[in-house]
C-alpha cells in the first residue's frame, strides 16, 4: 500500500518542510526510495533542546527483526521483506551516512530467543556497523494473540504448552523477562554494541 499511495513519503515531505527530526522504524527496504527527503531532514532538522547533547542526527532509521532465520521469517512474517533485503538496506543507508539501528523486536520464545540466536543478532549488528540495537519480548493480546497461537499450533505444536505456562497474561512471566533482558544486555556489552538510542 505504501508503494502505491506513498503516504509515508508525503509525511516525510511535511516533516522536512517544518524541520522536525524523525525516527523511522521499518521492516522494508522501500525506505531507500525516500532518501532525498531523509537527507533534507537530517541536514535541517531542529532537535528538541533536551536531546541536542544526546543525539547528533535529525534522522534515525531502525530496522526491526523477529529472527535472522529466513525460514522462521516466512512463517511469522510472510508479507515482510526478506532478512537479506533489510540487511542490504542497512548497509546502503550506513554508506550514505545515516544513523541506523536494529530492533530485535519481538523475539519469539523458544523459536528465536536463545542466547546463541541473540549473540548471532548482535554479531550481525556489529558486522553492519549499526549505531544501536534494541531487544524486546513478545506480547500477545487481542486478535494478534489468536493469530499467533493458531500459527504456533500448526507449525510448532510442541510449544503450545510452554506458551501457556509462559503467558499468564499478555506479557511473559517476570522470570523469563529478567533472564531475557539480562542476556541481551550482557551480549551487547560483550560486543560493545550500544543498547538503545540514548
Amino acid at each position: 500500500m505504501e508503494e502505491k499511495y506513498e503516504i509515508t513519503r508525503r509525511c516525510l515531505e511535511i516533516i522536512a518542510k517544518y524541520r522536525f527530526p524523525v525516527h523511522c522504524l521499518t521492516k522494508s527496504p522501500l525506505i531507500l526510495r525516500d532518501v532525498d527527503f531523509l537527507k533534507e531532514i537530517d541536514k535541517n532538522a531542529i532537535l528538541p533542546e533536551d536531546l541536542r547533547d544526546k543525539i547528533c542526527s535529525g534522522v534515525l532509521i531502525t530496522f526491526s527483526f523477529s529472527t535472522l532465520d529466513e525460514r522462521v521469517r516466512r512463517i511469522f512474517e510472510p508479507n515482510a521483506s526478506k532478512i537479506e533485503e533489510r540487511l542490504n538496506a542497512i548497509k546502503e543507508l550506513k554508506d550514505l551516512g545515516f544513523k541506523v539501528g536494529m530492533a530485535f523486536i519481538p523475539l519469539l520464545p523458544f523459536i528465536s530467543d536463545s542466547e546463541e540466536q541473540m549473540e548471532e543478532m548482535v554479531k550481525t549488528a556489529k558486522e553492519f556497523n549499526v549505531d544501536y540495537v534494541f531487544f524486546g519480548d513478545l506480547t500477545l493480546y487481542g486478535k494478534g494473540k489468536e493469530i499467533y497461537l493458531k500459527v504456533l499450533g500448526k507449525r510448532f505444536p510442541n510449544l503450545v504448552r510452554k506458551y501457556k505456562i509462559l503467558y499468564k497474561g499478555f506479557s511473559p512471566i517476570r522470570e523469563y523477562k529478567d533472564r531475557f533482558y539480562s542476556s541481551a544486555k550482557s551480549i551487547c556489552k560483550k560486543y560493545n554494541i550500544k543498547w538503545g538510542i540514548l
